[in-house]
């Protein structure tokens, strides 16, 4: 069988896509969600994201009505990870920079914490990156959207291609009110379902996505992500016009 160019695969670890460059949302931060559970295992992932040539990693743990997580004692727990891998010897030769940012659900705590405390930023100055449930749109989503923005931040929808209850209509209203999305890159594997799949690729193909995460929950999970053999060259040049 004669293989054509246009038909080849690339895996994430063997394209070069994270080399020098960021993994904007994981759950590496060990024990504080449905997450990596042990010290070990984040440090793991770590050295997974140094082989891959990650530059950067941002940590997102949920913040919820379900995982309560308070910013003071997420930041308390990341600074004893980030020491502790600072401390260790890198297989690699090289050590990802590491940041502690959030990943919040848009529910009724969130609306509590956006005004009293300062929020966990991601990726970028002020940008929130907010979740809602894959089922079922929050109350007021565009509301919420728009508070967020009146208090001088600026929203990131974790990956929308999970949200079933969203119609083409409604990725487009949100890009064009600038509100910036971010990739799952498992959802390229059909990881979460094939309707997950054609959703990322349609978003993809469109230039709507703003920026790609691993959002690991466990060792074997990222392997995975690493090895997935399903970036075609016309996927592979959508997702490297992404990368910063």
């Amino acid at each position: 069988m004669i293989m054509w160019p246009f038909s080849k695969k690339y895996s994430v670890r063997a394209s070069g896509l994270l080399e020098d460059g960021t993994d904007c949302h994981s759950h590496l931060l060990w024990g504080v969600d449905d997450g990596i559970k042990t010290k070990e295992d984040s440090l793991a992932c770590l050295h997974l994201m140094e082989e891959a040539g990650v530059k950067v990693q941002w940590i997102t743990p949920h913040i919820m009505e379900d995982v309560p997580n308070k910013e003071d004692s997420l930041r308390e727990r990341f600074d004893v990870l980030k020491a502790d891998y600072l401390a260790e010897e890198s297989p690699s030769g090289r050590k990802v920079e590491v940041h502690l940012g959030a990943e919040y659900m848009m529910d009724n705590l969130f609306s509590e914490r956006l005004e009293q405390a300062p929020l966990l930023t991601t990726y970028e100055k002020d940008t929130v990156l907010v979740e809602t449930s894959t089922v079922f749109p929050p109350l007021n989503m565009d509301g919420t959207l728009e508070r967020i923005k009146s208090k001088g931040y600026y929203p990131m929808l974790a990956h929308p291609e999970r949200y079933l209850y969203m119609k083409e209509s409604d990725y487009r209203n949100l890009y064009h009110k600038g509100i910036q999305l971010q990739l799952n890159l498992p959802s390229l594997n059909g990881a979460y379902g094939e309707e997950e799949k054609e959703r990322a690729e349609w978003l993809l193909e469109r230039g709507m996505y703003y920026c790609y995460g691993t959002d690991t929950h466990r060792v074997g999970q990222l392997k995975n992500t690493l090895d997935m053999k399903v970036l075609s060259s016309k996927i592979l040049d959508a997702l490297l016009s992404l990368k910063r």
